[in-house]
């Protein structure tokens, strides 16, 4: 008897560990990009594509690489894992998720707000009501 209790409280145990430490891992910051250069977790910032500078795609690495600017105006340079994102040229925002190392935001995600295709004007909406 005593041994099942044991073996169910190292499982419960377990259990809880693995839970935890899931959360901690998932739980992704949001800051800019200056404060990113001094973590060495995940983390995302937000800010947007400068179309001016280069962007390019490297098959023979799968990297896409881009510039972005946060939101307090400090450019850096983003590389991403795979290929550029769907709709990446309409995105209104963007959201990268990874790490600063070796002088660039090394990403591993990318995310792309788009504008709404639903969204009105405010005075059509007044005229409506």
């Amino acid at each position: 008897m005593k041994v099942k209790l044991i073996v169910a409280g190292v499982i419960i145990v377990g259990a809880l560990v693995f839970g935890a430490t899931t959360f901690i891992e998932s739980n992704i910051e949001y800051m800019d990009f200056a404060k990113a250069e001094t973590m060495t977790k995940k983390v995302q910032v937000k800010g947007t594509w400068l179309r001016d500078k280069e962007s390019s795609f490297d098959a023979a690495k799968s990297q896409f690489t881009f510039y972005m600017v946060d939101d307090k105006q400090k450019e850096c340079k983003v590389v991403l894992d795979g290929a550029k994102p769907n709709n990446f040229e309409l995105a209104t925002d963007i959201v990268a998720k990874g790490r600063y190392k070796d002088g660039y935001f090394h990403a591993n995600e990318v995310l792309t707000k788009c504008p709404s295709k639903y969204e009105g004007s405010a005075s059509a909406v007044k005229k409506s009501l």
